[in-house]
């Protein structure tokens, strides 16, 4: 089974990683994990001023701040994860990937950095499940 797991580097993630360790019944050896993030695009009166390689780099470095703590966490608990970033609107790019990588399942945190945000942006996880076509699990 494709399992994709969307992170955003709160403790959300890490409370999925945990999760996803200690139901090894459901979530046993022969599964294959993706972690993705969605990075928040520059906006476009702002990245025409700089060069493709920059904002290539920005890019990299902002999911690189979310992806590399989590690979140290997937280790410590023995997943086997591959990471993928996207530029985009978080739940926007997490359906998009799990339709077009044929994910079978999405296991993410029901909540994100903060309350406020979700008040002012919409719950990311409300997102996914709207736009999403494969089945979701979220860890409180």
């Amino acid at each position: 089974m494709n399992i994709l797991l969307p992170v955003d580097g709160s403790e959300f993630t890490q409370r999925t990683l945990d999760y996803i360790a200690s139901h090894g019944a459901l979530f046993g050896p022969g599964h294959t994990y993706t972690a993705f993030t969605a990075v928040a695009p520059i906006p476009a009166h702002a990245a025409r001023y700089l060069s493709h390689a920059v904002v290539d780099e920005y890019y990299r470095d902002e999911a690189e701040k979310i992806l590399s703590p989590l690979r140290e966490s997937a280790k410590r608990h023995s997943l086997s994860i591959a990471t993928k970033y996207a530029v985009g609107h978080a739940a926007e790019a997490i359906a998009i990937f799990a339709r077009a990588e044929q994910q079978d399942l999405v296991v993410m945190g029901s909540h994100g950095h903060s309350w406020i945000a979700n008040v002012l942006l919409g719950s990311v996880a409300t997102g996914v499940l709207a736009r999403c076509n494969v089945p979701v699990l979220l860890v409180r």
